[in-house]
């Protein structure tokens, strides 16, 4: 059953809420959205099901430790995408995959787009990221934007690895408040 931008909010909405039930629903339906997304998505470049099925089960993850920054005035399939759109980018740099590895026929798939979406998002990330102090920033930077395990960005921070960890979470925090407060646009 292929469910609705209405139907998933609602449920999304429900879940918020404390309904369990809808929470296990809205789970359960976005399992088949983005499995069908993932292997389409890795077909076309000769990967495996099973790395969709940890795609879709690292996107549900991500869904369920972030659904607090979900706005509830804001559709919910957008937001239920970008999680899935970087998660499927953070498994081909992972992988030393990119989109040079896809067929000649598919490369449709990633070409003439209109990305005015993308770099709108890239200046609000810009934006808060500069509201962070400098270590946080490139801690952030290192491990969530260029794809640096935490060794590598410690050792480039000159800093300890538990302090990359550290920064990052904050640095996450502290722009997350920010998007809530609306400083992020």
């Amino acid at each position: 059953m292929i469910a609705s931008e209405g139907d998933l909010r609602g449920l999304m909405r429900a879940a918020l809420d404390g309904d369990k039930a809808a929470y296990r629903t809205l789970l359960d339906r976005l399992s088949q959205h983005l499995r069908a997304y993932y292997r389409g998505k890795l077909a076309r470049i000769g990967r495996s099901q099973t790395e969709a099925e940890d795609l879709v089960q690292d996107t549900l993850l991500a869904i369920h430790t972030r659904q607090h920054t979900y706005d509830t005035d804001e559709p919910f399939t957008p937001w239920v995408q970008a999680i899935a759109r970087y998660k499927l980018i953070d498994h081909l740099r992972r992988n030393r995959l990119s989109v040079a590895d896809v067929p000649i026929e598919d490369a449709g798939d990633f070409e003439a787009r209109d990305d005015h979406t993308g770099s709108e998002s890239a200046h609000d990330l810009d934006r808060l990221l500069a509201g962070l102090p400098e270590k946080m920033r490139r801690a952030i930077r290192f491990v969530k934007l260029d794809g640096l395990s935490v060794a590598e960005a410690a050792q480039r921070c000159g800093m300890s690895e538990s302090a990359i960890k550290v920064s990052v979470h904050r640095g996450i925090k502290a722009m997350a408040t920010a998007i809530s407060q609306g400083k992020g646009r």
